[in-house]
Formats: structure tokens, sequence, C-alpha cells
């Protein structure tokens, strides 16, 4: 008979690994399920990281590394596999493995994160790598003294060519519409940065190169444009690695989780839960996700309160995906 598990936590990311830590702290008899060997999640791909609380300007891999660290010091035991499916058994969850082996748990910590989400045009897959990047902060090293565009309007977009425009020698921003969706700060600041260039009301419609990327052919106010360049990064958003959830949560049209506002930390009476998500895999567009909402009742709690009789709050910190689960909101 397969062991039974109080929990199970789908994903070595910064919010997996620190699902992990407390999980060890409340005792509970849980493993980590990892697709990659030794992962620590796209923090990884970060070059710097200021908003993280005594750490400030550490290296992203780094980070990760000490998050990692971290877990396996508290005894945290990780598989290295990929889930297939997950299926409602009753009180528990089945979920079968890449390798034909299947676990048993009471509940749920999915924490899968996210991918960059493609632009969707031709020549976009054929030059992926070699001129086609989704991180500005892994590849710009690459583009210095060159030209190069960024495709989109939000933060991320924004600061993605603000980076670039450091050392690159011209940066084209393309947005579809008028107007960014950024913060009105941030779209300040790249308005007065000389070498970044607005190309607005604009549509990329295909990538063109012979061995590497030397055009990027856009619609702009419905006329044909091209852009000679070096490189094009694609920041139009994340795609959540959600599939696993269908047919055992909500999700909407885009795939996230329907998921409860920062402000909305406690359910209605009569509200139980045992799938909690976590992660860029169920929270759009930035906003802090608390869970997954089913039938039972008292506020959000984690996994610890069924199991130990213990009241747990479960918290998710803004920005980064970087969660935090606390035994008391004192300690926050």
């Amino acid at each position: 008979m397969n062991k039974m598990y109080d929990t199970i936590i789908i994903g070595s990311g910064s919010a997996g690994l620190s699902a992990a830590v407390y999980a060890k702290r409340a005792v509970l008899n849980f493993i980590v399920i990892e697709k990659e060997y030794m992962g620590t999640g796209q923090i990884a791909e970060s070059g710097r990281v200021d908003n993280y609380l005594g750490l400030y300007g550490e290296n992203g891999f780094d980070l990760g590394e000490k998050f990692r660290e971290h877990a396996e010091a508290l005894g945290t035991e990780f598989l290295e596999s990929e889930v297939i499916s997950i299926v409602k058994d009753g009180n528990a969850y089945k979920i079968a493995l890449s390798d034909n082996s299947e676990l048993l748990t009471k509940s749920i910590v999915f924490a899968t994160g996210a991918n960059p989400r493609k632009l969707g045009i031709k020549g976009e897959e054929e030059f992926s790598g070699k001129g086609v990047s989704y991180c500005a902060v892994c590849d710009g090293a690459f583009y210095k003294d060159k030209v190069t565009a960024v495709v989109g309007g939000g933060d991320t977009a924004l600061e993605d060519a603000l980076l670039l425009s450091k050392t690159c020698k011209k940066v084209y921003l393309v947005h579809r519409r008028d107007e960014f969706r950024a913060n009105k700060a941030l779209q300040n600041v790249v308005k007065s940065t000389e070498n970044i260039e607005l190309v607005l009301n604009a549509k990329p419609a295909e990538i063109i190169g012979d061995k590497k990327v030397t055009f990027l052919k856009i619609l702009q106010n419905d006329e044909e444009k091209t852009l000679t360049l070096d490189g094009v990064f694609a920041a139009v958003g994340t795609v959540p690695n959600s599939k696993l959830l269908k047919g055992i949560a909500e999700l909407d049209s885009s795939g996230y989780e329907i998921y409860l506002k920062p402000a909305s930390l406690y359910l209605q009476p009569g509200k139980e839960w045992d799938l909690f998500s976590v992660s860029d895999a169920v929270a759009a567009k930035g906003e802090v996700f608390i869970g997954y909402k089913k039938t039972g009742k008292d506020p959000v709690v984690n996994p610890q309160k069924m199991f130990r009789g213990r009241r747990t709050r479960l918290y998710v910190e803004p920005g980064d995906s970087f969660v935090v689960l606390a035994e008391d909101p004192s300690v926050r």
C-alpha cells in the first residue's frame, strides 16, 4: 500500500522551498517533487535582487541556492520527477509520476510557477536563442553596443528596456497600444532615457534573419515597417503551469486559478482547504494569491491545521512570488 503524505509540494522554486521550510517546522510528513534536478526556479535567472529584506543586491542564482540550502538543512526530502496527473480520490489525492509510480497525499501545495508567454509570430521559434530572448537579465550582456527591441507594455517590459539601455546602443520599446500599463514612475524614467525609442500602436509581425536576428517586422497603425536590430526581447506576460489543476480547481480564461484578493484574508464560515496554490502559477498580473477555496470552515489555513489540530494561516508576500507561511501573524 502506498505511503500517505500529509502534504506534497509540487515545485522547488522560491514558493515551493519556502513552503517546505514551514512544512518542516510544522513536523509534517511531506515531500517536494521537482521536475529539474536541484532546481530553484526562476529566481536563478535574476541578475540582482534588491527587494528581499536583509539580502540587498544578492545575485538571483545565489539567492535561490540559499533558499534550497535552507530547506535541505532542515532535512527536506526531494524527488526528481514530473507530475503527469492529479486525481482527487475520496479524502486524498493520487499523484501520478513520469516513472509510472504513484503517490498519495492528504493535501497539495501547488508551486509550479509560469513560463514566458510567446509572441506567436513567424521566426520566433527559429531564432529562439539566436537573437530572440525572454530574459533581459539573462541575455542582455550579449548585446553590448548593439540594437535591440523589447516587446511589451507592462512593468517587466519597461524594466527590461531600461536594463538594456545601459549597455545597448539603442532600444526600441514596441507596444501594441498608445499608452503603457506600467507604473507611471517607471514610464517617466523610460521616456527620459535618450537611447530608448517608443514604438507605439505597433504589433510585431515577423522576426527575420539568416543565422541570427537582423530585422523585426512590425505593423504600426496598419502600416508595415521594418526595424533593423540584433535582438528581440519578448516581455508580454507569462503562461501559468496550471494544466494539472484542470478538473480539480477553478481556472480563469488565461489558466490562472481563481484566487482571493490580498485584503480578503478570511473566508466565509463553512469553508475548508486541502489544495494550496502559490507562485506565479496562480497569481496573475503580479497580484497576491492566497489559495484555492473548497468547502469547510474557518480562515485561510495551511495543511498543518488539518493534521496537527493547530491553526496556521497562509500568507503570500507580494512581488517575486516569495511565499511565507507564518505560524502566527505576529511574526510578519
